[in-house]
């Protein structure tokens, strides 16, 4: 009798203790992801009759993955650790790049660098900063891609531009950096086309 009243408020205890494990939750984990900013179609283009493929962004300088980063400083860096992007950011980077372009229908065909059909031009890209950046009062995602367009048939360089932007955040967090970064990206994107045109 002694054994299994023993027995009986050891499982109550345990279903009780297993029971307030599931109440303390960690804080959910929030994804985000890259807006493609809205476009308008370029009425003339002196590559109409082309293809252009998009090459996966590289990093010069930091790590990319689906991490966001911050910094106080050079050497005071890290990363969110209840938010983060939906995909590692190169290729969230590719995707919103390939979209943009093709949605300006500058271009015949607009591929990524997976795609095996040919192309008669390149567009790689080489990321120096991504990152949201607090320094002192002020606070903004920080953004420099240089951009790289090549004659695919003959491998020359065509032209070549750094594109760099500092767009301030209406909160020091997660979310207010990542509306600065599509504010960025929107910048960016138009900046783009009017290069490529």
């Amino acid at each position: 009798m002694k054994k299994s009243k023993f027995q009986y408020k050891f499982v109550v205890l345990l279903m009780a203790y297993i029971g307030l494990l599931g109440c303390t939750k960690e804080p959910a984990l929030k994804v985000y992801s890259l807006e493609v900013p809205p476009i308008q179609r370029v009425q003339s283009s002196q590559h109409r009759h082309q293809s252009i493929k998009i090459t996966y962004p590289h990093s010069i300088k930091e790590p990319m993955s689906d991490k966001m980063y911050f910094s106080y400083s050079v050497s005071d860096k890290g990363s969110y650790q209840n938010s983060q992007w939906s995909n590692n950011i190169n290729k969230l980077l590719q995707g919103t790049l390939i979209e943009a372009i093709d949605n300006a229908h500058m271009f015949k065909t607009v591929l990524s660098d997976t795609s095996s059909v040919e192309e008669n031009l390149r567009l790689e890209s080489d990321v120096y900063t991504f990152e949201h950046k607090v320094r002192g009062k002020d606070s903004y995602a920080a953004i420099a891609i240089q951009f790289v367009l090549i004659n695919a048939d003959t491998g020359r360089l065509l032209q070549s531009k750094r594109f760099s932007y500092k767009e301030p955040t209406i909160t020091v967090d997660a979310k207010g950096y990542v509306q600065a970064t599509n504010r960025a990206l929107a910048r960016l994107s138009r900046d783009l086309m009017r290069w490529l045109r």
